[in-house]
């Protein structure tokens, strides 16, 4: 399905960014889910994706990054040298493209655009397929023993599906992209389903009924190994510890380093992932996801921005963006964050559904007020926001005028939870720095 014609990408900079934006003008869809253009793309370049070191893929609807993040942590404390290609950035574009240990320069990713332009000829190609097709080139140029590519959207049809991989993921699934990947939990889980291949390993977090089924229906009819949570590997937290069980044994790790109940999950995904892989991986390099960072997803802010607020208040960031998001955050604050006022700052893509995301989390918070930033890709309007919210939130403007709001009206410490887009995610973590 192709999706309207893409504005300006304001998400991009530099000379990447002037990069992108010529191709863009060669077919201006935010979305069009297809395969035949990156494959033709990638028999011009030489097929990159044949050369890859063993690849891990990972589909879902949460948690795929920080299952990125935790895989990432894991094999580099086991001395692995690890490629991640993630979307989307926050702040720069190459947040994407992670070689071996390290972030892509700004030269490289701009040589390699350019390259690729060349070799595309000016024929139809997405900006995401090109991105892909980036991470692809320079993956296969750069020596390393894992590469972790996370899917872009869906997973059947994403630009991303063209790799085999030694091992597939599939996380949390829950309703979400709804106009791409269709209206009930077994169209989207058919979707993510997509990334099984035949007698690979998939590794399947907890589930929707719906969605499991289709799931392990999809694995049987590709002879998939599935390696399902809480049936044949399990996660257990206690005070101090995760303990992770499965049919070769037991581990006793470390809390992971990412907040939240739910992080159990994606750890839990990690592990079992590099357990049924074919790499070896020592069981002292699983307490890695007590290392694991991964911008955005509850991270507290240290930077500029706290400035603007009273001393001893807090100032964290979100940027989940569905119901099953605001659910989770819902859970953590129950859990974790009562000896505060909680503040919101909402700002949200202008598709989602935002009042099942505010749902739960509307009974929790002092207040909340709804922002844009001018900056911010695809904003949702402020009134909708407020109505979503049954009036209950207010306008604060942008980010910093919020939290000027905040000081002026609180002089008990407070902590104020920025959420609602990874796009005002990257807004705010640029003013941060």
């Amino acid at each position: 399905m192709t999706s309207k014609s893409s504005p300006i990408l304001t998400e991009f900079s530099g000379r990447s960014g002037e990069i992108l934006e010529r191709l863009n003008k060669l077919y201006p869809a935010l979305i069009d889910l297809s395969l035949d253009r990156l494959k033709r793309l990638l028999n011009d370049l030489g097929n990159p994706e044949q050369h890859m070191p063993p690849i891990i893929h990972v589909a879902g609807t949460n948690g795929k990054g920080s299952t990125c993040a935790f895989l990432r942590a894991i094999g580099e404390e086991a001395g692995l040298k690890v490629h991640v290609s993630t979307s989307p950035h926050l702040v720069d574009v190459t947040e994407r493209f992670r070689i071996a240990g390290h972030l892509v320069s700004e030269d490289e990713l701009s040589a390699t655009l350019i390259e690729i332009e060349r070799v595309n000829q000016q024929q139809p190609i997405t900006v995401f397929e090109v991105l892909t097709a980036a991470a692809f080139v320079l993956f296969a140029r750069h020596p390393a023993d894992l590469a972790i590519i996370e899917v872009g959207l869906g997973g059947r049809f994403d630009a991303t599906n063209i790799i085999t991989p030694m091992v597939s993921v599939i996380t949390s699934i829950s309703m979400d992209h709804e106009a791409f990947l269709g209206d009930t939990l077994a169209k989207i889980a058919t979707e993510k389903a997509g990334i099984i291949k035949e007698n690979i390993p998939v590794i399947v977090d907890q589930q929707n009924p719906e969605a499991l089924t289709v799931i392990k229906k999809k694995a049987h009819s590709l002879n998939a190994p599935c390696f399902i949570k809480d049936q044949e590997w399990s996660v257990t937290p206690t005070a101090t510890h995760l303990i992770y069980k499965d049919s070769k044994g037991t581990l006793e790790l470390p809390l992971p380093s990412l907040l939240g109940h739910h992080q159990f999950r994606n750890a839990g995904l990690a592990i079992a992932a590099l357990r049924n892989s074919k790499l070896s991986i020592p069981d002292n390099a699983y307490q890695g996801i007590a290392k694991a960072v991964w911008p955005a997803r509850l991270q507290r802010l240290y930077g500029k921005l706290t400035d603007l607020i009273t001393p001893e208040s807090e100032i964290w960031l979100d940027g989940g963006h569905n119901p099953d998001a605001g659910k989770i955050l819902a859970q953590m604050i129950q859990e974790k964050w009562q000896d505060k006022p909680l503040h919101l700052i909402v700002g949200m893509k202008d598709n989602k559904n935002v009042h099942d995301y505010l749902a739960p989390l509307v009974p929790l918070s002092a207040s909340i007020q709804a922002v844009v930033e001018p900056d911010q890709h695809l904003a949702m309007p402020i009134s909708e926001i407020i109505k979503a919210s049954g009036d209950y939130a207010i306008s604060g403007g942008t980010v910093k005028e919020a939290l000027l709001k905040l000081k002026q009206n609180n002089t008990v410490p407070i902590r104020i939870l920025i959420c609602g887009s990874l796009y005002l995610a990257g807004s705010v973590l640029r003013q941060d720095q």
